[in-house]
């Protein structure tokens, strides 16, 4: 299986080369290394690697923590082929080439961008904020894998960010700017896996890919979660 593993380390010569020699030794295929981070001498980097399915996550974890100064800060299942220079503005692409679906296509397409588990794009009421632990929001599209009914954090639409709610399923949210509308991305906790919470710049990438999806979807926007009109006898 494809895995995501989110590794803090120092940022100096040779510690990169010894997380690299560990997956390898612990059976860890490396396909991608992506940085996150770098700062204070620190480094946060996800590998995303082809794991074998019969073996044992924990082995993988032991080797890691004993390298000096390696922190794991999460391993889940990544879903979808690891992400590409390109496929933000492929997918924007797509999503101007047939507005009718812009926002299907978008909540499809962004849980394998993130290595995410699903998203949807919900509607948050104008008076969300007044409302006795929040709540209230509607779901206009969801991608294959949400759960119904959706558990929604509670959501605010006036900033991307990221958050964590007590079930330990951990989101980033980001506002269309528009109609209450914000798209929601979720990476779910198991009992095996343990996803790292979404980075700045993971919420950095979703927050402008939905304001350019804003722009190019414009007012189609406002009629998500609309009611339908039926027509009468």
């Amino acid at each position: 299986m494809l895995l995501r593993v989110r590794v803090t380390l120092p940022d100096r010569p040779g510690t990169l080369g010894q997380v690299a020699r560990t997956l390898g030794v612990s059976g860890a295929d490396i396909v991608q290394v992506v940085v996150l981070e770098r700062l204070g001498g620190r480094a946060v980097d996800d590998f995303t690697v082809v794991w074998p399915g019969a073996a044992r996550v924990e082995r993988l974890l032991a080797g890691l923590a004993a390298i000096p100064g390696v922190r794991v800060d999460g391993v889940w299942r990544a879903i979808g082929a690891p992400t590409t220079t390109g496929q933000d503005a492929e997918l924007l692409a797509q999503v101007a080439a047939n507005p009718a679906d812009g926002l299907a296509t978008l909540v499809d397409a962004v849980p394998g961008l993130l290595a995410a588990d699903w998203a949807v794009a919900a509607v948050v009421p104008v008076d969300w904020a007044s409302r006795s632990g929040g709540g209230g929001a509607t779901v206009g599209h969801a991608s294959w894998r949400a759960p119904v009914p959706t558990r929604l954090p509670e959501v605010t639409p006036l900033r991307g960010r990221s958050m964590t709610t007590p079930d330990g399923t951990h989101h980033a949210i980001a506002p269309f700017g528009r109609a209450g509308l914000v798209l929601v991305v979720a990476r779910e906790h198991n009992d095996t896996l343990c996803a790292a919470n979404f980075h700045s710049t993971e919420v950095d990438r979703l927050t402008q890919l939905v304001r350019a999806s804003a722009v190019i979807l414009g007012d189609r926007l406002d009629l998500v979660g609309t009611p339908p009109v039926v027509a009468g006898p």
